[in-house]
Protein backbone atom coordinates (compact mmCIF):
# COMPACT_ATOMS: atom_id res chain seq x y z
CA UNK A 1 0.00 0.00 0.00
CA UNK A 2 2.86 2.37 0.80
CA UNK A 3 4.58 1.61 -2.52
CA UNK A 4 1.36 2.33 -4.39
CA UNK A 5 0.94 5.63 -2.56
CA UNK A 6 4.54 6.59 -3.33
CA UNK A 7 4.01 5.84 -7.02
CA UNK A 8 0.95 8.03 -7.15
CA UNK A 9 2.85 10.81 -5.37
CA UNK A 10 5.74 10.62 -7.83
CA UNK A 11 3.34 10.63 -10.76
CA UNK A 12 1.56 13.68 -9.40
CA UNK A 13 4.90 15.41 -8.84
CA UNK A 14 5.97 14.66 -12.43
CA UNK A 15 2.65 15.95 -13.77
CA UNK A 16 3.08 19.16 -11.81
CA UNK A 17 6.63 19.57 -13.09
CA UNK A 18 5.49 18.96 -16.67
CA UNK A 19 2.80 21.63 -16.33
CA UNK A 20 5.36 24.09 -14.95
CA UNK A 21 7.84 23.29 -17.74
CA UNK A 22 5.16 23.74 -20.40
CA UNK A 23 4.16 27.05 -18.83
CA UNK A 24 7.70 28.41 -18.92
CA UNK A 25 8.23 27.10 -22.44
CA UNK A 26 5.09 28.88 -23.62
CA UNK A 27 6.14 32.02 -21.75
CA UNK A 28 9.57 31.89 -23.39
CA UNK A 29 8.05 31.52 -26.87
CA UNK A 30 5.68 34.40 -26.20
CA UNK A 31 8.47 36.65 -24.95
CA UNK A 32 10.66 35.66 -27.87
CA UNK A 33 7.93 36.53 -30.34
CA UNK A 34 7.38 39.84 -28.57
CA UNK A 35 11.12 40.58 -28.65
CA UNK A 36 11.23 39.99 -32.41
CA UNK A 37 8.19 42.19 -32.91
CA UNK A 38 9.56 45.04 -30.84
CA UNK A 39 13.15 44.70 -32.06
CA UNK A 40 13.20 44.45 -35.82
CA UNK A 41 16.53 43.11 -37.05
CA UNK A 42 17.76 44.01 -40.53
CA UNK A 43 16.13 40.87 -41.90
CA UNK A 44 12.74 42.07 -40.67
CA UNK A 45 12.87 45.38 -42.52
CA UNK A 46 10.46 45.69 -45.46
CA UNK A 47 11.66 44.38 -48.82
CA UNK A 48 11.47 47.95 -50.14
CA UNK A 49 11.51 51.19 -48.18
CA UNK A 50 11.34 54.95 -48.74
CA UNK A 51 8.81 54.87 -51.58
CA UNK A 52 10.72 52.10 -53.30
CA UNK A 53 14.12 53.82 -53.40
CA UNK A 54 15.85 51.49 -50.94
CA UNK A 55 15.84 47.68 -50.79
CA UNK A 56 16.53 45.58 -47.73
CA UNK A 57 19.34 43.82 -49.60
CA UNK A 58 21.13 47.14 -49.97
CA UNK A 59 20.91 47.75 -46.23
CA UNK A 60 22.24 44.28 -45.46
CA UNK A 61 25.23 44.88 -47.74
CA UNK A 62 26.47 47.95 -45.89
CA UNK A 63 25.15 47.94 -42.32
CA UNK A 64 26.53 45.51 -39.72
CA UNK A 65 24.09 43.10 -38.08
CA UNK A 66 22.10 44.75 -35.33
CA UNK A 67 19.53 43.76 -32.74
CA UNK A 68 16.99 46.13 -34.27
CA UNK A 69 16.56 48.61 -37.12
CA UNK A 70 13.96 51.10 -38.28
CA UNK A 71 13.47 52.98 -41.54
CA UNK A 72 11.69 56.15 -42.56
CA UNK A 73 11.38 58.77 -45.27
CA UNK A 74 9.97 62.24 -45.80
CA UNK A 75 9.63 64.91 -48.48
CA UNK A 76 9.09 68.64 -48.53
CA UNK A 77 8.52 71.29 -51.18
CA UNK A 78 7.71 70.97 -54.86
CA UNK A 79 9.49 71.78 -58.13
CA UNK A 80 12.73 73.67 -57.55
CA UNK A 81 12.21 73.41 -53.77
CA UNK A 82 11.78 69.63 -53.59
CA UNK A 83 13.67 67.59 -50.99
CA UNK A 84 13.33 63.85 -50.32
CA UNK A 85 14.95 61.97 -47.42
CA UNK A 86 15.40 58.30 -46.56
CA UNK A 87 17.13 56.65 -43.61
CA UNK A 88 17.69 53.37 -41.78
CA UNK A 89 18.95 53.49 -38.18
CA UNK A 90 20.08 50.47 -36.15
CA UNK A 91 20.10 49.89 -32.40
CA UNK A 92 23.89 50.33 -32.51
CA UNK A 93 23.51 53.91 -33.81
CA UNK A 94 24.86 52.99 -37.23
CA UNK A 95 22.78 54.49 -40.02
CA UNK A 96 22.38 54.61 -43.77
CA UNK A 97 20.84 57.84 -45.05
CA UNK A 98 20.22 59.59 -48.31
CA UNK A 99 18.77 62.84 -49.59
CA UNK A 100 17.83 64.06 -53.05
CA UNK A 101 16.96 67.66 -53.78
CA UNK A 102 16.48 70.08 -56.62
CA UNK A 103 19.02 72.86 -56.35
CA UNK A 104 20.69 75.62 -58.31
CA UNK A 105 24.13 74.18 -59.06
CA UNK A 106 26.16 73.49 -62.18
CA UNK A 107 27.83 70.17 -62.89
CA UNK A 108 31.22 71.88 -62.47
CA UNK A 109 30.35 73.31 -59.06
CA UNK A 110 28.91 69.99 -57.94
CA UNK A 111 32.08 68.16 -58.90
CA UNK A 112 34.35 70.76 -57.30
CA UNK A 113 32.41 70.48 -54.06
CA UNK A 114 33.53 66.86 -53.71
CA UNK A 115 36.94 66.96 -55.40
CA UNK A 116 38.19 70.42 -54.48
CA UNK A 117 38.60 69.89 -50.74
CA UNK A 118 42.39 69.60 -50.81
CA UNK A 119 42.45 66.01 -52.05
CA UNK A 120 41.13 64.78 -48.72
CA UNK A 121 39.40 61.79 -50.32
CA UNK A 122 40.11 59.65 -53.36
CA UNK A 123 37.19 59.83 -55.79
CA UNK A 124 35.99 57.42 -58.47
CA UNK A 125 33.44 58.49 -61.08
CA UNK A 126 30.93 57.04 -63.54
CA UNK A 127 28.49 58.57 -66.02
CA UNK A 128 25.76 57.59 -68.45
CA UNK A 129 23.56 59.78 -70.67
CA UNK A 130 24.30 63.01 -68.84
CA UNK A 131 23.96 61.43 -65.39
CA UNK A 132 27.09 61.85 -63.27
CA UNK A 133 28.05 59.82 -60.20
CA UNK A 134 30.99 59.74 -57.82
CA UNK A 135 32.06 57.95 -54.67
CA UNK A 136 34.75 58.24 -52.03
CA UNK A 137 36.64 54.96 -51.74
CA UNK A 138 39.58 55.55 -49.40
CA UNK A 139 39.50 54.21 -45.80
CA UNK A 140 36.95 56.05 -43.71
CA UNK A 141 35.10 57.38 -46.77
CA UNK A 142 31.35 57.14 -46.52
CA UNK A 143 29.68 59.28 -49.20
CA UNK A 144 28.44 58.96 -52.79
CA UNK A 145 26.60 61.50 -54.93
CA UNK A 146 24.67 61.60 -58.22
CA UNK A 147 23.94 64.63 -60.41
CA UNK A 148 21.43 65.05 -63.24
CA UNK A 149 20.25 68.30 -64.83
CA UNK A 150 16.62 69.22 -64.20
CA UNK A 151 14.41 71.97 -65.61
CA UNK A 152 11.88 72.64 -62.82
CA UNK A 153 8.28 73.53 -63.67
CA UNK A 154 7.94 77.23 -64.44
CA UNK A 155 11.36 77.56 -66.10
CA UNK A 156 11.77 77.45 -69.87
CA UNK A 157 14.87 76.06 -71.55
CA UNK A 158 16.47 79.48 -71.95
CA UNK A 159 16.03 80.29 -68.26
CA UNK A 160 17.33 76.85 -67.36
CA UNK A 161 20.47 77.41 -69.45
CA UNK A 162 21.13 80.60 -67.51
CA UNK A 163 20.22 79.03 -64.17
CA UNK A 164 21.58 75.46 -64.05
CA UNK A 165 19.21 73.49 -61.83
CA UNK A 166 19.77 69.83 -61.09
CA UNK A 167 18.61 66.93 -58.96
CA UNK A 168 21.49 66.11 -56.65
CA UNK A 169 21.43 63.06 -54.40
CA UNK A 170 23.83 62.07 -51.65
CA UNK A 171 24.01 58.80 -49.73
CA UNK A 172 26.22 58.13 -46.75
CA UNK A 173 26.99 55.90 -43.80
CA UNK A 174 27.22 57.14 -40.22
CA UNK A 175 29.23 54.73 -38.09
CA UNK A 176 31.19 51.64 -39.02
CA UNK A 177 30.08 50.12 -42.34
CA UNK A 178 30.04 46.44 -43.17
CA UNK A 179 31.55 47.03 -46.63
CA UNK A 180 34.57 49.10 -47.64
CA UNK A 181 36.29 50.57 -50.68
CA UNK A 182 34.77 50.20 -54.13
CA UNK A 183 32.09 47.83 -52.83
CA UNK A 184 30.79 50.42 -50.36
CA UNK A 185 31.06 53.22 -52.92
CA UNK A 186 29.09 51.21 -55.47
CA UNK A 187 26.29 50.36 -53.07
CA UNK A 188 25.97 53.95 -51.85
CA UNK A 189 25.98 55.22 -55.44
CA UNK A 190 23.24 52.78 -56.42
CA UNK A 191 21.17 54.06 -53.50
CA UNK A 192 21.82 57.69 -54.46
CA UNK A 193 20.88 56.87 -58.05
CA UNK A 194 17.49 55.48 -57.00
CA UNK A 195 16.88 58.62 -54.94
CA UNK A 196 17.78 60.72 -57.99
CA UNK A 197 15.35 58.91 -60.27
CA UNK A 198 12.56 59.23 -57.73
CA UNK A 199 13.18 62.92 -57.01
CA UNK A 200 13.37 63.71 -60.74
CA UNK A 201 9.86 62.30 -61.11
CA UNK A 202 8.51 63.96 -57.96
CA UNK A 203 9.89 67.36 -59.03
CA UNK A 204 8.24 66.99 -62.46
CA UNK A 205 11.42 68.06 -64.23
CA UNK A 206 10.36 69.33 -67.64
CA UNK A 207 12.81 67.42 -69.82
CA UNK A 208 11.67 63.78 -69.98
CA UNK A 209 14.59 61.36 -69.95
CA UNK A 210 15.22 57.65 -69.86
CA UNK A 211 17.08 56.45 -66.81
CA UNK A 212 19.11 53.26 -67.33
CA UNK A 213 18.46 50.39 -64.96
CA UNK A 214 21.82 51.09 -63.34
CA UNK A 215 24.88 53.25 -63.85
CA UNK A 216 28.18 51.79 -65.14
CA UNK A 217 29.92 49.71 -62.49
CA UNK A 218 32.96 51.29 -60.88
CA UNK A 219 34.89 48.03 -61.15
CA UNK A 220 34.55 48.21 -64.94
CA UNK A 221 36.17 51.62 -65.19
Amino acid sequence: MEKSQMGRTRLATWENMRVVLLFFLALGLFCGAGWLFLNKGLYLLPDKMCEGTLERGTVEQVLPRARSADSGSDRTGVGDDLRFWCHVVTSDDVSLSGEARVQYVSRKDWLEYYTGSGGRHRIIRASAGGIEALAQIDPGADTSSVYVSCVPPGLDKHEASQQPYAVVAEAQIHGRARATGVSLGQTLTDFAYQLTRHAYKLAECRAPRDFPAELPRYKDR
